[in-house]
């Protein structure tokens, strides 16, 4: 066939070429029209992106605007336009469909960011490849490196080609080290030292070794950061004039050393003439102005500026005005060096909340979300009740993250939709296999544990587990919200048989069944008062002959048969009050804790004793992103008998002794080993009568000995401080669920009831777990120090620690590792 050509174009737009040949008959009619070249692009949607149809007529514009039209749809890398005869021919080839995108060598940039960008460029996999737009991705990413100071960073793409008109995308990374900043000036400051102004910056230079929370690193974001920061110090001292002038950051000659210079005008100082209120305050002018930290007389001050406007904002924000604008205009007198400060407020329209939604929640009903929002829908929008329904969301043992969206509502100035946006992690497990722990040794476990039953909110646990010194089973429940108001209503019932000498305290079994319930009550969102009642049943048996024991068993053994087993039953009424501000139900951050807690068995049951416990925990972020952070925790306990039975003076029983060492108390020591051990007292060689009778010995030539296990104690006093740092090797990501800190221990426990000279006079025969020691001297503390490695794993909770004694006790068993599955954080 042969092909008369009317115009030939080769066109790539940015990288390719365009030209054209014409006929001497450059025009004529279309009668037919054929697309070459199609592979993946339908022929039907190739004919719909030319602007040309059957009768018309061809020429040189006609032409040019095929052309640009079949760029346009982004499909084609090359069109040809040919005639034959009056058929118009259009011969294309299209672009490659990207099979594969690939990410090498990059590290200050994660994958989830660069496809981000990529896909802002509608490069994505399965997609069309535009390469036209690969060079201005590569000087885009080197731009990104150049900014935080990688200026030896390379961004190469690679294409290639695969079967079927298809290509791989490779994106390779050479990143480089960073430049570190050599040295900061700032020149033109008379009024304060380079020292006192460089130590608010966060960029430094020539720091020690040890402070590694320093940014040496340059990066012109922070720089501009560091910039205000600098103004913000002269503005928040009065100088209202002070400004600077310019900034130089030069490079070494290879490109890894930085010097940044600062020119400053430092100007004088600045005081407050007056303060004037001007707007609508709402009739609230008399509180704000009551409230207000701005002063006639007084030096201007950036900071409190700034705090006044927000403050306002936010307090108008309660009654529904959430768009107020607040502007501080300043009007300078530079001859008195005076300024008066003018707040313009203007409320805006009370906003109203139209609904409130949630997303995220795949698990958990939306009504169990909307029973922890205090913003209702139909009422103001108040900012205070939307951050305090974050905060409480965020509390739920249930909920990873918590972030809400204002929404405002077209055509409407005074409605806006609130939306929560909530990522839910795992609330508890089922769980049937085999564990191990330096604690429990081999265990068996079967049931299930959920903070968040079916979505539902309510807690379920119901477990049976056999560990070295215990076997149980039991059935809890918890309806947190069990009315309208947040009134708690729960329940359990459990059996447990237990071995005191597996569990590193005193030789005793037990066996335990108990029933109880409970109801709380709301006092605010942070704070909450439970009530519980629980009633028991004891048995005790395999009694070990300790001298602290003894009072206790003498109220029930008689003379007959010391080894013969005691039973009793106790009912016992409890009250608790509970505070927590933390941002997070687990691996919290920032906020803090309370719980102080009162049980009291009452008169009529077999054994009369209370118990008092307060535990508490404060967060301190260190760092903006929180990854940072102190831990101060302190745990007091106190527990006693009351009244008599049988003309015995009751005391605390001591199977409800406090113990103390291991995971959860003090790391570095043996599980519940610190504190009391046993004093095992020896009677004396009595002597015989002439009858063949036998008279007791001499009280004072007894001797004692002290048991390897620990018995513990009535009172208790425990604390700690935990840097918490970011886990290596681990992605921020995975801060909710993996926890890395270092920490001190410290605390004791004690018993106020041991009498110390009743014993110290007596001989001991036996110093192979240590030497008597005053056990009621609450200043015999203990302390360690090491790391922890914390991981929800789904096999549960996991602990691991290593740690060393600091300060120990004579018989103590210190223990450098140690690791628990299953423990609570």
């Amino acid at each position: 066939m042969k092909l008369n050509q009317l115009v030939a174009a080769g066109v790539l737009l940015s990288s390719a070429s365009f030209a054209t040949a014409a006929q001497n008959d450059s025009q004529f009619v279309v009668e037919d029209i054929k697309v070459e070249g199609l592979q993946r692009v339908a022929l039907g949607a190739a004919l719909t992106y030319l602007p040309v149809q059957v009768g018309d007529t061809m020429n040189g514009f006609r032409i040019t605007q095929l052309i640009r039209s079949l760029y346009s749809s982004s499909h084609f890398e090359r069109v040809e336009i040919l005639r034959d005869g009056n058929t118009l021919l259009v011969r294309v080839s299209e672009r490659p469909t990207i099979s594969n995108i690939i990410f090498e060598g990059n590290d200050d940039i994660k994958d989830e960011q660069l496809q981000e960008s990529l896909d802002g460029n509608d490069i994505r996999v399965g997609e069309p490849l535009d390469k036209t737009v690969l060079t201005s991705i590569e000087n885009g990413l080197k731009d990104f490196f150049y900014s935080i100071g990688k200026y030896n960073a390379d961004v190469t793409a690679i294409v290639t080609p695969l079967p079927r008109n298809r290509v791989d995308l490779k994106l390779l990374f050479e990143e480089g080290d960073a430049a570190k900043i050599k040295q900061i000036n700032v020149v033109g400051n008379e009024l304060f030292s380079d020292t006192e102004l460089l130590e608010g910056l966060e960029l430094q230079f020539d720091t020690p070794w040890w402070d590694f929370l320093s940014e040496t690193r340059y990066q012109q974001q922070t720089l501009q950061g560091d910039m205000e920061t600098l103004r913000n110090h002269y503005l928040d001292r009065g100088y209202l004039r002070f400004n600077v002038d310019s900034t130089q950051v030069s490079m070494t000659p290879e490109k890894d050393g930085i010097y940044i210079t600062m020119n400053v005008s430092e100007g004088e100082q600045y005081t407050i003439s007056d303060v004037e209120l001007v707007g609508d305050i709402l009739g609230h002018e008399d509180y704000i102005r009551a409230v207000l930290p701005l002063t006639p007389g007084e030096l201007y001050n950036q900071a409190e500026v700034t705090y006044t406007e927000e403050f306002i904002s936010n307090y108008l924000g309660r009654f529904g005005y959430a768009y107020p604008t607040v502007t501080t205009v300043p009007e300078i007198n530079d001859e008195d060096k005076t300024v008066k400060l003018t707040l313009s407020v203007d409320p805006g329209k009370r906003i109203y909340v139209r609904r409130i939604t949630f997303n995220g929640n795949t698990i958990t009903a939306d009504r169990v979300l909307r029973q922890n929002v205090n913003q209702m829908e139909g009422t103001w929008l108040s900012n205070g009740l939307l951050e305090s329904s974050k905060g409480q969301l965020s509390r739920l043992t249930y909920m990873d993250d918590v972030e809400f969206e204002t929404i405002r509502i077209p055509g409407e100035d005074d409605m806006v939709d609130v939306n929560f946006s909530v990522k839910e992690q795992p609330s508890g497990s089922f769980n049937a296999g085999i564990g191990y722990g330096d604690r429990t040794k081999l265990s068996l476990q079967a049931g299930i544990q959920q903070d968040n039953f079916l979505g539902t909110g309510k807690r379920v646990g119901l477990n049976v587990s056999t560990v070295s010194y215990q076997r149980s089973a039991q059935i809890t429940y918890n309806d947190p919200y069990f009315t309208i108001d947040g009134i708690s209503l729960g329940g359990s019932l459990g059996y447990s048989e237990f071995d005191g000498s597996d569990f590193n305290v005193i030789r005793y079994n037990s066996k335990q069944w108990s029933v109880g319930a409970n109801i709380g009550y709301p006092i605010n969102q942070f704070n909450r008062i439970n009530f519980g009642l629980v009633y028991a049943n004891v048995e005790l048996y395999n009694r070990g002959y300790y001298e602290q024991t003894e009072q206790f068993y003498n109220q029930f053994v008689g003379s007959g048969d010391p080894d013969a087993p005691i039973e009793y039953d106790t009912l016992e009424a409890s009250v608790s009050w509970s505070r927590s501000t933390l941002n997070r139900g687990l691996f919290p951050t920032a906020g803090s804790s309370q719980r102080a807690s009162f049980s009291i068995t009452t008169p009529n049951s077999d054994v009369n004793y209370f118990k008092s416990v307060l535990d508490t925990k404060f967060y301190y972020p260190l760092s903006r992103n929180q990854r940072w952070s102190v831990l101060a925790r302190l745990r007091l306990g106190y527990g006693n008998g009351y009244g008599e039975i049988n003309g015995n003076e009751q005391i605390l029983p001591f199977t409800q002794n406090f113990t103390a060492g291991g995971a959860d108390t003090l790391r570095g020591f043996e599980n519940n080993t610190v504190g009391p051990r046993g004093v095992l007292r020896n009677s004396s060689p009595g002597a015989s009568g002439p009858g063949g009778e036998v008279y007791p010995g001499d009280p004072d030539n007894d001797t004692i000995s002290i048991s390897r296990r620990s018995l513990g104690g009535n009172a208790m006093a425990l604390g700690g401080l935990e840097l918490i740092v970011p886990t290596p090797f681990v992605e921020e990501e995975m801060d909710n669920s993996v926890r890395t800190s270092l920490f001190w221990d410290i605390g004791n426990v004690w018993d106020t009831e041991f009498d110390y000279d009743k014993y110290s006079q007596l001989e001991q025969v036996d110093y192979t777990y240590g030497a008597l020691l005053d056990y009621s001297d609450w200043k015999q503390y203990r302390s360690s120090a090491g790391i922890s490695v914390q991981w929800i794993s789904p096999m549960g909770p996991m602990v691991f620690s290593f740690s060393r004694a600091i300060k120990e006790r004579d018989g103590d068993d210190a223990k450098f590792f140690t690791f628990n599955i299953g423990q609570t954080f």
